[in-house]
């Protein structure tokens, strides 16, 4: 009714008028009501586009089966280093050198696919190619950031032990100095791509504080242990690694940092992509919901048609759209150089409960289809479980925000 008044409107109606009908009759885009999009730059859109094909093509194709069997596409990741997409945000040594808002736009897109998709990419830049670009010996460097650009090094990072993933200062694992070399003892528990991984960036205590350590596969005394019977992040691999007097040579500790700075610095990287990273997986709930919902028919109408149905959905996108911006602000900041721990803890927080409830109520708006794996939102929900806990419990987050308005530490 409105387009049709528009166009009978003459042209000499006042311009503020023609506006608003002009802007009334745009159809918004379910998935981003808030034209996020538009704010982006001509890089960081096509980078978007290149990722969203791939992940259709690619991902979308095999990940039901990959889920369903706890396979890890491996065979997928020559494409995603042959995009750009291992340590994108990084300068040099192969690495494409993008901003923050395009490293976020690639794990919101890889996550649309599936969380294991971007765990991957996540460990593999912001937890392993990050802390030796940031505190590695230029030999270190130019030994392995440009294999690993090339997925020809696969890394994976060992922080979380057995007694209290959440207290990293109760770490267990130790190195003492024999001579120029280091033996290593410990163990390290729920660490993605453990199994497969060439190199191992490993933080231990030593008499000095906590260290980080690379350990290549193979070394007399460092093994490692598939851990199977998961029900989430089943397209993943997760692992327990082992360190019996494994000896490391002086030339595989990380120079440029002591103290759990380190390992936290890491932390800040990767949550920093899973607060994008959520986003895309509830973008795909909500888009699979509204199709069914769209098409299905009880009582008479569509689903659509029901106030309880439209509520809900609103409920999602309005979730969606807040996650959205946060990202969003959280990435203009990092480019800025001016990005917080705290803020990063606010966005995981809050992105991961925002996807996870999408994912539950997209789940059950299914109904009895909502169960099965032919639909996606059973699978990001039970992957957003995880997604939730690991790299920060929604408790720690919660604690984080809290200290940065107290002053005090409750942990």
């Amino acid at each position: 009714m409105i387009a049709r008044f528009a166009a009978a409107c003459a042209p000499g109606w006042p311009a503020i008028f023609r506006e608003w009908i002009r802007v009334s009759t745009q159809t918004l885009d379910p998935l981003d009501l808030y034209d996020l999009r538009a704010s982006l730059t001509d890089e960081e859109r096509l980078v978007q586009d290149s990722v969203r094909r791939l992940v259709d093509a690619r991902v979308l194709p095999i990940i039901r089966e990959c889920f369903e069997a706890n396979r890890f596409p491996r065979e997928l990741v020559p494409e995603l280093a042959a995009l750009g997409l291992l340590g994108s945000s990084l300068s040099g040594y192969g690495c494409a050198g993008l901003n923050a808002i395009c490293y976020g736009l690639i794990c919101q897109e890889l996550e649309r696919g599936d969380s294991g998709i971007r765990s991957f990419v996540s460990v593999q830049s912001s937890l392993c190619m990050y802390p030796i670009h940031a505190y590695g010996s230029p030999e270190q460097k130019q030994r392995y950031l440009p294999a690993m650009a090339r997925g020809e090094l696969i890394g994976c990072f060992g922080l979380t032990e057995p007694q209290g993933g959440s207290d990293p200062a109760n770490m267990k694992t130790h190195a003492r100095q024999r001579g120029h070399d280091w033996v290593l003892n410990g163990s390290k528990m729920w660490i993605t791509n453990g199994s497969i991984a060439d190199l191992a960036v490993v933080w231990a205590q030593t008499d000095d504080g906590i260290r980080g350590f690379l350990l290549e596969k193979n070394l007399p005394g460092f093994t490692t242990q598939l851990i199977e019977r998961k029900f989430s992040l089943r397209a993943s691999i997760t692992s327990a690694l082992f360190f019996d007097d494994v000896l490391v040579p002086q030339q595989n500790v990380l120079p440029g940092v002591t103290g759990l700075k380190g390992p936290l610095s890491c932390l800040t990287q990767a949550r920093y992509g899973i607060a994008w990273g959520v986003v895309g997986a509830a973008q795909a709930c909500l888009a699979q919901v509204l199709e069914y919902a769209g098409g299905r028919t009880l009582f008479g109408r569509p689903l659509t048609e029901n106030q309880a149905v439209q509520i809900r959905l609103a409920e999602m996108a309005r979730r969606i759209t807040g996650a959205q911006l946060l990202a969003l602000e959280l990435g203009r900041l990092k480019d800025r150089g001016a990005l917080q721990p705290a803020q990063v803890s606010l966005a995981k927080w809050n992105n991961c409960r925002a996807a996870l409830e999408v994912a539950r109520d997209s789940r059950d708006l299914l109904g009895g289809a909502g169960i099965s794996a032919d639909y996606v939102p059973i699978r990001h929900m039970l992957n957003l479980e995880s997604v939730i806990t690991y790299e920060g419990t929604e408790t720690i987050h919660q604690l984080s925000v809290g200290r940065e308005l107290t002053g005090h530490n409750a942990f």
